[in-house]
């Protein structure tokens, strides 16, 4: 029993559980499986990116303090976050990944890091 190569179709040769008839095959095979499906699901990590460094840009102490205009002006989307966490004292954060925020009064926010 023969086998062919999941991505060009070629006959394999060697070990009877490969898969592909080489590395650039292997390659061009998982890099189309594993690339973003479509163009909203690249818009939406793009954007989750941009804030993220933004986030770690202004909170390099793990804890900090920035204004909304600061956050704007860099080009930050408070639509696009990761998690939110309610506090029991109510409060509510919003996270990308590790870096979050939470409103304060006069457009200020605060800046935190979780703990890994």
């Amino acid at each position: 029993m023969s086998k062919t190569c999941l991505e060009c179709g070629d006959k394999i040769i060697g070990r009877e559980d490969k898969k592909f008839c080489s590395d650039g095959c292997r390659n061009a095979y998982n890099n189309k499986m594993n690339k973003d499906q479509n163009n909203l699901m690249r818009n939406i990590n793009n954007k989750l990116r941009k804030n993220y460094r933004i986030l770690c840009e202004l909170n390099p102490e793990d804890k900090g303090k920035t204004t909304k205009t600061k956050l704007l002006s860099k080009g930050f989307d408070f639509e696009f976050f990761t998690s939110m966490l309610q506090t029991k004292t109510g409060n509510t954060y919003f996270f990308l990944y590790d870096q979050g925020y939470r409103a304060l009064e006069d457009d200020f926010y605060m800046l935190v890091r979780k703990d890994s």
